[in-house]
């Protein structure tokens, strides 16, 4: 009962602040309201032990994803006005994606509204199970090739993305580290000695 009570409470704000997301006008509460809606989903899946799912969501998305966003949204210049202009060019395309979603989650209720339970034949699990330890299990035994050959593309894309970057470019200034290690303080600094201002206004008087 107390399951039941808390995801609904959960499902109730989750709606609600994807509405407020995409109808505030402000980008950074939009990227606020979404931090929110990703905290509430760790927490249904937290109800329903998906404890591994709803760790990756919070550390990837949240400390990641969503602090890079908010990044941006605050250095850039960004004209509201401007941006609502261009939102009825993709008003269409979104209406359309709108429609999917709710025709998956109207199939999704109507389906369990029929009786049907897709989890019927299912063997009960003891209570230590860890669906966290599982997927690792699979992870590493029976999906291993799966997951280095996922391993080494995304380090192809990181070793990419810093070659695109450091990349060379007609007036671009790259640091030599060989050159600052062996410079010398003779090569930089030089020393002159002067006499005392009050030592040459002497020597100038007769």
């Amino acid at each position: 009962m107390l399951v039941e009570v808390l995801f609904w409470v959960f499902a109730s704000v989750l709606a609600i602040s994807a509405l407020a997301m995409i109808t505030v006008r402000n980008p950074v509460h939009a990227a606020l309201l979404l931090v929110l809606c990703f905290f509430t989903s760790a927490s249904i899946w937290l109800l329903i032990e998906a404890e591994f799912l709803a760790v990756v969501l919070i550390l990837v998305y949240v400390g990641a994803v969503m602090v890079l966003f908010l990044f941006v949204v605050m250095m850039l210049d960004i004209n509201i006005e401007e941006v609502r202009a261009r939102v009825t060019r993709y008003a269409l395309f979104g209406g359309l994606v709108a429609g999917v979603v709710v025709f998956e989650i109207v199939s999704v209720v109507w389906t369990r509204s029929l009786g049907l339970d897709v989890t019927a034949g299912a063997q009960p699990l003891p209570a230590d199970y860890s669906n966290t330890a599982e997927l690792g299990k699979l992870l590493y035994t029976q999906y291993v090739y799966a997951f280095e050959l996922a391993a080494v593309l995304l380090l192809i894309a990181i070793v990419a993305a810093i070659s695109l970057t450091m990349r060379k470019r007609a007036g671009l200034k790259q640091q030599n580290v060989a050159k600052q290690v062996a410079v010398r303080r003779e090569d930089r600094i030089r020393i002159i000695k002067m006499p005392a201002e009050g030592a040459a206004k002497e020597e100038k008087a007769p």
